[in-house]
């Protein structure tokens, strides 16, 4: 390992990609077709390089520019491995309120940071947050899709056909078509398997409670995202409307804004997304912080890459409080072919991932792969 100091920060290289889904996936949101992210390669004086992610999911370019510009300038010439000094440089980009592009940029950063010292450790990121160090993080099969019921039964069928035993449901409106649809899933993959409901703020507090009924009666393990991120008292009035275990958490982007609903134990369930939410220094904190209020981590992967999977891993091996992890079944170049490690979706074993083991995140980018996709 080089002596302390020695991995200042040299370059900082950004990706924008784009790619056209192989099947397009369907939310409450609408229908996407393609796909965006960003991917950073952090590199070092000693010659050590780490990669990271950022969301990203609209306007990629945005996002490189904001770290060439704005962020690049703080980091070179720094330290690399003193990632909390570096995460308060980049903070210092935006005088307002935390969030938005920057958290999203410093995630991509931050990430690549953690790969860099496990890196110069000779361990993996896992090892370095300490923690109880799985092997294994347990996952559940994302998503069936919200769209007609012949797809959504070929969603199910799929999924069984893995072995999943675990399973989330997008849901949307009308009511009456979300409580439809959660009786069918539950018919068609009986009792004895998993079910959650992810609404991706589809509904109105009043919606919200019927669709709760449905989820009750149907037995679902909990209500993902009924609601508009920033409608605090409308989650609390559905906790006291309803049985079923509410999460969210994906829509955060730093402690202050996951802190409320998890100090009040509204949420049984915190998914912060660590692309968006500052990346695995800011992500870290927010587990600690339900894990401190006895509510379950579930780290969200969504359609994001590799990066964030593999990253996503590592926070789950360590954290105390790790439920599940999102664990997207459907074909994504983000995650098939960018890197040297298989996705989690082809590891699963008995509803399980594995965790690598190799120093920093335990994967190696396919840079030619990772052209092909540059928007």
């Amino acid at each position: 390992m080089a002596g302390e100091g020695d991995h200042k920060i040299s370059e900082i290289r950004v990706f924008p990609l784009v790619q056209r889904l192989p099947q397009p996936t369907r939310t409450s949101w609408g229908t996407y077709d393609s796909v965006s992210i960003l991917l950073v390669e952090v590199r070092t004086s000693s010659g050590l390089s780490g990669v990271g992610e950022a969301l990203a999911r609209f306007a990629p370019q945005g996002y490189a520019e904001l770290i060439e510009s704005a962020l690049a300038p703080r980091l070179l010439g720094r330290d690399a491995t003193a990632i909390s000094a570096r995460w308060a440089d980049m903070r210092r980009a935006l005088s307002g309120r935390a969030g938005g592009m920057l958290i999203e940029a410093i995630s991509a950063v931050d990430i690549a940071l953690w790969d860099i010292l496990g890196k110069a450790a000779d361990l993996p990121v896992w090892q370095l947050l300490g923690g109880v160090g799985r092997s294994h993080v347990p996952v559940y099969g994302a998503s069936i899709r919200w769209g007609d019921d012949a797809q959504a039964d070929a969603d199910v069928e799929a999924m069984l056909a893995r072995g999943l035993t675990d399973m989330k449901v997008k849901i949307g409106g009308p009511v009456e078509a979300a409580c439809a649809r959660i009786a069918r899933v539950r018919a068609r993959a009986g009792a004895e398997i998993t079910l959650t409901a992810d609404a991706n703020w589809a509904y109105s507090l009043d919606e919200a409670v019927q669709v709760a009924r449905a989820l009750e009666t149907h037995g679902y393990a909990w209500f993902e995202e009924p609601l508009r991120p920033e409608d605090e008292a409308g989650y609390r009035s559905l906790h006291r409307h309803t049985s079923v275990p509410l999460a969210a958490g994906e829509s955060n982007y730093t402690l202050d804004q996951a802190m409320p609903l998890v100090r009040d134990r509204v949420l049984s369930v915190l998914q912060p997304n660590v692309t968006r939410s500052g990346g695995i220094t800011e992500a870290r904190r927010m587990a600690e912080l339900a894990a401190m209020h006895d509510i379950a981590y579930a780290p969200h992967v969504g359609m994001s890459g590799i990066v964030c999977e593999v990253a996503s891993l590592h926070l789950g091996a360590a954290m105390p409080n790790t439920r599940t992890m999102e664990c997207a079944a459907s074909p994504n170049l983000f995650r098939d072919g960018l890197a040297d490690i298989v996705p989690g979706h082809a590891r699963i074993e008995n509803g399980r991932v594995a965790v690598p083991n190799g120093p920093g995140l335990g994967l190696t980018l396919d840079w030619d792969a990772v052209k092909e996709l540059a928007a």
